[in-house]
């Protein structure tokens, strides 16, 4: 059997931590490693203790969840980021996710979304509430349904991307996993994989939220 996914709980609210962590440590597969109250001691605890997924609140005092992501992913070998807020906002949102954050939940999220939140970041793979999808694309669309200009920076990394690779893209910013992408498409899904890699490479981009955020700047959503 595989070592369990070591979870650290950030959150200023002592009583919400009790309850992750007795949601977490109820699973045979994963396993608290500790516990910090804001984002400052989270970074102090990460020195001490090794962590593959944290689960990171937005609103906290010393130093807040996007700061405190941004930080953690400074370092070397990092933890994925799982930030929680209440707040449904695409400021919070669109900040994590900039600042690195692998997935975007609210704290009201069914336990079993939550649990499969962290297996999923774990394995590499990337999560984002769809009402939160939905507001992320509403925030690059401007009243009048045109959208932002694409900046030169946007525009060079989708230079070598090609047509089909494009539609990949666009799927991925709607919130559809290889397998819905490869029905809509009519492609297998080990080739939508080899697509989601190449759009990885050829962009620069490190996950799947990263691809999401690339394609709403392009207008792709």
């Amino acid at each position: 059997m595989s070592a369990p996914i070591r979870v650290l709980l950030v959150d200023d609210q002592q009583m919400v931590r009790a309850g992750f962590r007795m949601l977490v440590d109820s699973q045979p597969d994963l396993e608290v490693v500790g516990e910090a109250g804001d984002g400052q001691a989270a970074l102090d605890l990460l020195t001490q203790v090794t962590a593959d997924v944290v689960l990171m609140d937005v609103r906290m005092p010393v130093l807040d969840g996007v700061e405190a992501t941004r930080r953690i992913l400074h370092g070397d070998a990092p933890p994925r980021v799982i930030v929680l807020t209440t707040f449904d906002l695409d400021e919070y949102a669109f900040a994590a996710l900039q600042a690195g954050a692998s997935a975007f939940l609210l704290k009201d999220a069914a336990p079993p979304d939550l649990l499969a939140a962290i297996r999923a970041v774990q394995a590499g793979d990337a999560v984002v509430a769809p009402s939160t999808t939905r507001r992320l694309l509403d925030h690059f669309v401007q009243p009048s349904g045109s959208r932002a200009v694409v900046s030169g920076t946007t525009a060079r990394r989708l230079a070598d991307v090609t047509d089909r690779e494009r539609e990949v893209l666009s799927l991925i910013a709607r919130g559809l996993t290889n397998p819905e992408i490869a029905g809509s498409l009519f492609l297998s899904e080990a080739t939508v994989k080899t697509h989601v890699g190449r759009l990885l490479a050829k962009t620069d981009s490190r996950d799947r939220v990263q691809l999401v955020l690339l394609a709403l700047e392009a207008g792709l959503g």
